[in-house]
């Protein structure tokens, strides 16, 4: 996802959309995983010359990104979307109110996993498959794909509030799927999700994909298990509990009671509850389609009145 928090630093982006054809080259690579120029200018009927520049224009922005492969006429350049989601915040007032931090799906700070379960590190296997006990291994800190087919992680997110400040939302950003054994698009699983141990709310992933390789996958990673998840936007303020905008329960901060000396712990996990109970894949960023671990951000109000209550100094009466 790309995250927009004040209008000004969007300019570039807001530039690269301002171009119709530049909005179909994106709506053609949003429906495949990757397109060379001739194949963009074909489809467009543009010359290679005209699709070229507009190639560059969103590359400059960041919205999509071009690798060279070979190909049978020489090198190539193929195109895919960066991200495929972009969020902008109008209110840039608030824009300095917040912070974020990328947590690396194997630094969970709890867990419990059921086989079909695994973990890798960009470069190997944790261990074997469908054993437990490799969730303790202290590599696990390295995992940048971890799998599940019962239980949950937990993970801390650190707390950088001050006296003087309060919690207006918790924004989390994570590519997520179910587990199946090897992989199966149509796979449904219901994952909750917590915060603190309060439940947010629940959100079913439609499977455990592996139709296509994931744009980020290591060269060898097996073609015949899951490839990708999806990219889900978990957020939660005074109004409620959303995943990509929908309401998934009425649980509002102020039902967490989070202040500046609270803990903050998230948890996502399939239980005994659910009626699809399918397990849960967690993607970090070499691996999937997404380039990024799961993303924690969260905004707040300063409030400049209470600092200087409990700074002004106390008088004293002489006895």
């Amino acid at each position: 996802m790309i995250y927009i928090k004040d209008l000004m630093s969007g300019i570039d982006i807001f530039k690269a959309l301002s171009s119709e054809i530049r909005i179909q080259i994106l709506e053609l690579l949003a429906g495949s995983e990757e397109l060379n120029l001739n194949e963009l200018a074909r489809r467009l009927k543009l010359s290679n010359g005209a699709i070229t520049l507009h190639v560059k224009k969103l590359e400059e922005s960041g919205l999509i990104e071009i690798r060279t492969a070979g190909g049978k006429h020489g090198l190539q350049k193929l195109c895919y979307l960066n991200k495929d989601k972009l969020m902008v915040d109008l209110k840039s007032k608030d824009a300095d109110n917040l912070y974020e931090v990328e947590i690396q799906v194997g630094h969970y700070s709890d867990y419990k996993a059921l086989p079909t379960c695994g973990l890798s590190t960009k470069d190997s296997i944790i261990g074997d498959f469908d054993d437990p006990r490799y969730f303790a291994d202290p590599q696990r800190i390295h995992a940048e794909m971890i799998w599940l087919a019962e239980g949950f992680v937990e993970y801390r997110i650190p707390n950088y509030l001050k006296a003087n400040h309060s919690f207006r939302e918790i924004q989390l950003s994570l590519e997520i799927g179910s587990e199946a054994p090897g992989y199966n698009n149509h796979y449904p699983s219901d994952i909750y999700f917590s915060i603190n141990g309060i439940e947010l709310g629940c959100w079913t992933s439609p499977g455990d994909f592996g139709d296509v390789r994931g744009t980020f996958n290591p060269d060898w990673w097996p073609p015949h298990l899951n490839q990708y998840g999806m990219l889900k936007l978990i957020r939660i303020n005074g109004e409620g509990s959303f995943i990509d905008g929908c309401r998934i329960s009425d649980t509002t901060l102020r039902d967490i009671r989070l202040d500046y000396r609270s803990e903050l712990t998230f948890r996502i996990a399939v239980t005994d509850g659910p009626v699809n109970k399918r397990g849960l894949t967690l993607f970090g960023r070499h691996f999937g389609n997404y380039g990024q671990h799961l993303l924690a951000r969260v905004l707040y109000d300063v409030h400049e009145g209470e600092v200087q209550a409990s700074a002004k100094p106390v008088e004293t009466v002489a006895k």
